[in-house]
């Protein structure tokens, strides 16, 4: 597979161990800071992403028994999108950002990371944990708001674990459908 070309690069600095810290760099500026919660069994319940400049974003999980139930806020309570698992087994996750509907896979091959593919247009995030490291490399491929980056990424560093076994193949054809004349 041809390398694609990346639009922006952030990189992460992971800190703590029950409630972590993810500080966002792009290059070597800091994006901002996304801390993570958890309950007493270790399950993630909510986070709070505070930028650098910006709006402060809230993550919190949705009732519910399905995994990686969660939502996306504003501070000023604006919904911005919604993940759903729809299997105890599966490990795709289907994210609602309002406008299109997206999809968050598990890398091809062996190797820790997820990807984030839109219908039509294919992959637009490549989420890749740096080896030796807690901290993880997001390539953007399409220009995309920010926040839907963010999300994706903290719905993938929940299971960075079960990305390890390969998801599927990139299909040769973005459409389905064949064109008709």
């Amino acid at each position: 597979m041809a390398e694609k070309s990346k639009i922006k690069s952030y990189t992460t600095r992971v800190s703590g161990f029950w409630n972590t810290s993810h500080s966002f760099y792009e290059g070597d500026e800091l994006v901002g800071t996304l801390e993570v919660s958890r309950n007493a069994l270790g399950l993630a319940i909510s986070g709070k992403f505070t930028p650098d400049k910006g709006e402060v974003l809230l993550f919190r999980r949705d009732p519910g028994i399905l995994r990686s139930q969660f939502s996306l806020w504003t501070d000023r309570r604006e919904w911005l999108g919604s993940a759903l698992r729809w299997s105890f087994l599966g490990r795709v996750i289907n994210i609602s950002t309002g406008s299109k509907p997206l999809r968050l896979i598990p890398l091809p091959g062996f190797r820790r990371g997820w990807r984030l593919l839109a219908p039509k247009s294919g992959e637009m995030v490549r989420i890749s944990a740096r080896p030796f490291s807690r901290g993880s490399v997001i390539d953007v491929h399409r220009r995309m708001d920010f926040e839907q980056v963010l999300f994706a990424y903290y719905l993938g560093a929940q299971l960075l674990s079960e990305s390890f076994w390969p998801g599927p193949a990139e299909q040769s054809s973005k459409s389905p459908v064949p064109a008709t004349s």
